[in-house]
């Protein structure tokens, strides 16, 4: 509407989301990870009130939750992505706690406790590396869908008002859509299109990864 150029601002904006995308994930896969391979090996009085704790963040409805913080916290890049990282964990955490539930009773394992061998190495050594393709595959999800709420945070004007974005070229030209409609139709085909490839990409690093496709 001001006369810049569009797609300087598709590209420019790309920085901003696509750094929040994956920042936010990476947090989020971090604290899922530990949260749930502590509950999973452990087990126990530690497994239940870490539950309990994943269970009261997923009752709290996640967009909603993120925009609360971001009120609190402040509208800023660093705001958005410390509210999508503390609302994306809890499935991680879930999908880690079951595998490493499955894993460590595990022939493998046991042999691993027969032998001495202390709870960091077992953890990190031989039970984490055959989780890595869950991960993997459940982290390119939580990238698109991380990509989506800053999309929605930024249309909905709850991010750096300086700072280009996708979500914000969106929520800039809703007030002209039916005489410029490209203004929302160009980063909206760029969002569409980065989630997409985001998750082909995971499927083929599962393809790449996953130790029983590999046998195939």
């Amino acid at each position: 509407m001001l006369g810049r150029d569009l797609a300087a601002g598709v590209l420019y904006g790309a920085r901003t989301t696509l750094l929040v995308g994956l920042v936010a994930t990476l947090i989020a896969t971090v604290v899922g990870v530990a949260v749930g391979g502590l509950a999973g090996y452990f087990g126990g009085r530690l497994d239940n009130a870490l539950m309990r704790l994943t269970e009261l963040f997923q009752t709290i409805p996640f967009f909603l939750f993120a925009i609360l913080l971001i009120a609190v916290l402040g509208a800023t890049v660093g705001s958005v992505i410390f509210a999508i990282a503390v609302v994306s964990w809890p499935p991680m955490a879930r999908l880690v706690r079951g595998e490493f539930m499955a894993i460590r009773n595990r022939e493998f394992v046991q042999a691993c406790v027969a032998m001495g061998m202390g709870h960091t190495r077992i953890i990190f050594v031989h039970i984490l590396p055959n989780t890595l393709s869950s991960i993997i595959v459940t982290g390119s999800l939580m990238v698109a869908t991380a990509i989506l709420i800053e999309s929605g945070l930024s249309f909905l004007g709850l991010s750096d008002a300086n700072t280009m974005s996708w979500g914000f070229i969106i929520g800039s030209g809703r007030t002209v859509l039916r005489t410029a409609w490209w203004i929302c139709a160009m980063p909206g085909m760029a969002i569409l299109l980065t989630v997409m490839a985001i998750n082909l990409v995971g499927d083929g690093l599962n393809d790449a990864l996953n130790p029983r496709l590999r046998s195939l």
